[in-house]
């Protein structure tokens, strides 16, 4: 490179670097001394402006992953009446007509109405700036007015909650309000986990009202909340709420409950109710059916109570499947008890096993009081009756077990088949878990875990087994179960080819608060499959049908659900041949 060719770059430069300065000199006095007394009144009038930054409440999915509950932002629209004026004076009305009339096509209100919200804001207030067009609004709506590209048209946007599945697990998924805030179900239960803390972001704001470019800054990040990880099956829940639907208005019923619990963990897998409230439209069901009324609503069981005590008689030694008597129609026992069966019949020679097979009140009311009263009742609380089952389920019932100091001699044989004593479906579940898990209790579970925003699970503690009766009672109360679905009136009903199903079925009427009972019936089976190997807990429960008034109402849906628990989960068929309990001696 030649000398004179470095002189000239030099020079280049050097013309360049006083160019630059002679502009940012320039700039500088601009700003300091032409403009100074206009952006001194800027500064001044200018405001601090703070908005939240929103947390996004975290989503309940079932056991796979499917949205249960989500959020989804929606959008508010309004527009400034004063701008839009001023804007219609430099463009020409025309324009205003053109934008008034693309904004009411989108949001259905109409052009002449959004024209008549910014004359209307204007004589009220000629310098109004706000004036609100439609709240709540999806992403598509948003999207057609935002690229409409109106300077004087504004949006926000806020999360809602939205249940893609409809009423379907309503009933456990809960709602929240329409400000957020948790109401019921598993929204209000689980709150800690789902709900999302907003942050804040401050800008300052010109005399326009626009955020002056690089003066937003975010003093509280928003934090998100979590996934709640149900146990639930969302595709047997349908299908469970999908059959109570047609089954309960047949049936002429009042409601209806199915749930379905796994043997081996505790987990709930369908827990379904009829009516259920779709979290969407809260106030399109009446409002005694926005709970979960299997976990809410305790009735007195009837005889799929006899179970319990069977069980609990063969673990103590008073009696075995073989044990006999004389069942009458009628019981007294003198001491101010006075029972009967449902129908009258002649005095019956039966075993332990005919007596759950053919649900004689009075041949287990006689069997049962070779118990001490005690030893039974703690058998009872054994099972989780008269207590709470551990899940915290927003307004769960413990049910009605009056301790034995306070029964009457009614009371005393009553509550040896379902009579006297009150229980929520759900405590029969888990009651009728410990009978098919050999005898160990564990709490049921409706919920895995919680997974944090940053992707951390926080599981459910595992819950802790209790054994009730011994394995050896287990399987013999399951036997006589067995002949239930083997020799019962209902066997044609209750029988699912290829699999052993022990089930109990139970028709109770329930107390009028006057001492005395409602003429309508509570009505019910109870069921566990397979017997050789059991993997699911499946109960009906149908609230005062007026078609069919016996278990007769409960027993098909019984096994139309069972059948459907065994497909959907794969169980392998029985290869065992069925107990043969003798029910008669």
């Amino acid at each position: 490179m030649t000398r004179k060719s470095m002189r000239r770059r030099t020079a280049v430069t050097v013309a360049a670097i006083v160019v630059t300065v002679g502009v940012l000199g320039g700039k500088l006095v601009d700003i300091q001394v032409v403009r100074a007394d206009e952006l001194q009144r800027q500064s001044v009038n200018a405001k601090s402006y703070s908005q939240p930054l929103y947390g996004i409440r975290g989503d309940i999915v079932d056991e796979a992953g499917n949205t249960l509950a989500g959020s989804v932002w929606r959008y508010t629209a309004a527009l400034s009446p004063f701008d839009a004026n001023e804007a219609a004076k430099q463009d020409g009305q025309s324009t205003l007509t053109k934008a008034v009339n693309d904004i009411g096509r989108i949001t259905g209100k109409g052009g002449p109405a959004i024209l008549a919200l910014i004359q209307n804001a204007l004589k009220s207030d000629p310098q109004s700036k706000y004036a609100l067009v439609k709240s709540g609004m999806d992403v598509t709506m948003f999207d057609q007015l935002d690229k409409l590209n109106i300077p004087w048209l504004s949006f926000t946007k806020t999360p809602s909650r939205t249940y893609p599945n409809g009423a379907v697990g309503g009933n456990l998924v809960g709602f929240v309000s329409g400000e957020g805030q948790a109401q019921a179900g598993l929204e209000l239960s689980q709150n800690a986990c789902l709900a999302g803390q907003n942050g804040k972001e401050t800008s300052q704001l010109g005399a326009d009202g626009v955020a002056i470019p690089g003066s937003t800054v975010v003093e509280k990040p928003a934090k998100n909340g979590g996934q709640l990880v149900t146990t639930i099956d969302s595709d047997l829940q349908w299908f469970a709420q999908q059959e109570l639907a047609q089954v309960v208005p047949a049936l002429g019923a009042k409601f209806g409950f199915v749930t379905v619990a796994e043997v081996k963990t505790g987990k709930l897998r369908a827990v379904a109710q009829y009516p259920s409230v779709d979290p969407n439209n809260v106030d399109g069901t009446p409002s005694n059916y926005w709970g979960a009324l299997p976990f809410t609503t305790p009735y007195e069981p009837g005889s799929t109570f006899k179970a319990l005590t069977a069980s609990a008689l063969i673990d103590n030694g008073k009696a075995t499947p073989a044990s006999q008597v004389m069942a009458p129609y009628r019981f007294v026992s003198g001491h101010g008890a006075d029972l009967h069966d449902s129908g009258f019949h002649d005095t019956e020679r039966l075993t332990l096993t005919g007596v759950l097979m053919l649900s004689s009140n009075t041949g287990m009311s006689i069997l049962g009081s070779k118990m001490d009263d005690t030893v039974r009742y703690n058998y009872l609380k054994a099972f989780g009756i008269g207590q709470d089952t551990g899940i915290d389920f927003p307004g769960e019932s413990s049910g009605i077990l009056h301790p034995v100091s306070s029964w009457d001699d009614q009371t005393k044989y009553a509550t040896m088949f379902g009579q006297g004593v009150s229980a929520t479906q759900i405590q029969m579940v888990s009651a009728y878990q410990a009978l098919a898990n050999g005898g160990k209790r564990i709490p049921l579970q409706l919920i895995d875990g919680c997974k944090q925003a940053d992707g951390t699970m926080t599981d459910v503690p595992k819950p802790k087994a209790t054994q009730v009766i011994s394995r050896s009672a287990s399987q013999q109360t399951l036997g006589m179960m067995e002949s239930v679905v083997q020799q019962g009136e209902l066997s044609k009903q209750l029988n699912i080819p290829g699999y052993r199903v022990a089930a109990k079925t139970g028709t109770a009427q329930q107390p009028d608060g006057r001492g005395g009972y409602l003429p309508s019936y509570y009505v019910s089976v109870m069921g566990v499959a397979p017997v050789d190997d059991p993997q699911y807990v499946v109960s009906v429960n149908i609230g005062y049908p007026t078609t069919i008034t016996s278990s007769a109402a409960a027993a098909p849906l019984f096994k139309t659900i069972m059948s459907q628990v065994l497909k959907t989960f794969r169980v392998k068929p029985s290869t065992t041949a069925p107990a043969n309990y003798d029910p008669y001696y």
